[in-house]
């Protein structure tokens, strides 16, 4: 016998192993199929059925003793009692094999399949940036859409991220990480594992997640490649993709004519940067990111620094040339507080000129700024730190080429940040406002349906 043919009916007879917990729901699954089709041709008398339809009227008269013939309603009733017998043999018989396969999560398991169908007719969404406000972004938007494209910065030379570049010479993982917790359905084990943080011996100050992403990417051999194994195992709602594959540093030049080099160097020197660089200068993208913003409806830059987190992203050859060149509108998100070292004093309109300084006039359709209000404790921890709040200028961000439009989007904690559910629903609706007439009915037609999972 072929061995191949050998091997595929062995594979078939396994599932006639005991306890295995299927062979008995199949059988009364196809019971029930029996006693459908034996009803139904009892309702339709004079129709024969052969052998079968016999002896199964014989039983009915033994067990009730009539010699009468069976009328419409015994034939109904036969045909509901195959119907229960079906729904009852494949239900449990598909609830057996998903508790072997997935053992906590059956009693979830038709919300996930409800949930994952609907977010495939999701938006087709690109964002680009790093730190963690990206991260917070992809929170929000993963209850809209699973076709979500995160493009990370890969410039980070500092804490774990700085360590295991230059002692393994792979691509930053700190913000990478962040974005794939963020996107996991299972976030809240996700994050515990990836963010904790040994305190002491030689892994001190490392998180599990980098060394991972480490790990994996010293056993495939790509960084990319270790990234797209945890997306497997943690069932990602979308992909995360480094800006590029190749070792940069990022490069600033202030406007006192100081150059300065290194990310953390960047984010630590004061005075005003005039523009960014990033060496070596001819990085090129990854090919699966340029095709996501291809296809993409929608692509948003930030939130996150400005000078270390969205604009490294955008130096990439190629990158920012797709970006304009394609019909997906480019929104950029604004910070809702300056940064020390990087846009002191900066109004919205700032942040946006210095997008276009470095990608030329027209590149940014829109700008989502923030109008909610910080509590005065947290205005006076952020002025020792010599923080404000973005001052908005619409008539300036108009003037510069861009639609500008705001929202409360203010979250307070320890820090002020971007509430996540609050900018993604925000977004949803400004590209139902951006896009043609045309294409507005599928998003409606996402939207109502993603309704039910936003309230759970």
């Amino acid at each position: 016998m072929n061995p191949k043919k050998y091997d595929t009916i062995i594979r078939y007879l396994k599932w006639l192993y005991p306890d295995l917990k299927v062979k008995r729901w199949f059988i009364l699954a196809v019971l029930g199929i029996f006693l459908f089709a034996t009803g139904f041709s009892v309702m339709n008398d004079g129709v024969a059925i052969g052998y079968a339809e016999l002896k199964f009227r014989e039983v009915i008269y033994r067990l009730t003793g009539s010699t009468r013939h069976i009328t419409v309603p015994a034939g109904a009733i036969i045909s509901a009692l195959g119907i229960f017998a079906i729904i009852i043999g494949f239900k449990r018989m598909l609830y057996s094999i998903i508790s072997s396969v997935l053992p906590e999560n059956e009693g979830g398991i038709v919300d996930k399949i409800y949930s994952r169908h609907h977010l495939r007719k999701g938006p087709k969404i690109v964002v680009v940036g790093g730190g963690t406000g990206l991260s917070a972004l992809l929170r929000g938007l993963k209850k809209y859409t699973c076709n979500l494209t995160a493009i990370v910065t890969v410039s980070d030379d500092g804490g774990s991220s700085g360590k295991l570049r230059y002692e393994m010479g792979i691509q930053p993982p700190g913000d990478v990480r962040n974005c794939l917790v963020a996107l996991a359905e299972t976030e809240e084990i996700m994050d515990t594992l990836f963010s904790y943080r040994f305190e002491s011996g030689d892994l001190k100050g490392h998180s599990l997640g980098n060394l991972l992403l480490a790990g994996l990417t010293d056993t495939f051999g790509d960084f990319q490649k270790g990234i797209e194994q945890v997306s497997k195992v943690f069932a990602l709602r979308g992909k995360v993709f480094p800006t590029t594959l190749e070792q940069v540093v990022l490069m600033a030049d202030l406007e006192d004519g100081t150059r300065v080099v290194g990310e953390t160097t960047v984010r630590a020197t004061e005075g005003k940067i005039s523009k960014v660089y990033l060496e070596p200068s001819d990085c090129t993208p990854l090919p699966e990111a340029m095709k996501a913003i291809e296809e993409a409806d929608l692509i948003v830059l930030g939130p996150g620094s400005l000078y270390t987190s969205v604009l490294p992203n955008l130096l990439v050859v190629g990158l920012r040339e797709k970006i304009r060149d394609v019909s997906a509108p480019c929104v950029y998100v604004c910070n809702v507080m300056t940064e020390k070292g990087e846009t002191d004093g900066f109004k919205v309109s700032d942040h946006l000129q210095a997008i276009l300084d470095h990608c030329g006039t027209g590149f940014v359709d829109a700008v989502l700024a923030s109008r909610g209000e910080i509590t005065e404790p947290l205005l006076k921890r952020y002025s020792q730190e010599e923080a404000i709040p973005v001052v908005a200028d619409p008539k300036v961000v108009q003037h510069l080429g861009a639609k500008y439009f705001e929202a409360n989007l203010v979250q307070e904690g320890n820090v002020v940040r971007h509430d996540s559910d609050r900018l993604a629903k925000e977004l949803i609706r400004l590209l139902f406002r951006l896009k043609p007439i045309g294409e507005r009915i599928a998003l409606i037609d996402a939207y109502l349906l993603t309704r039910k999972l936003r309230k759970d």
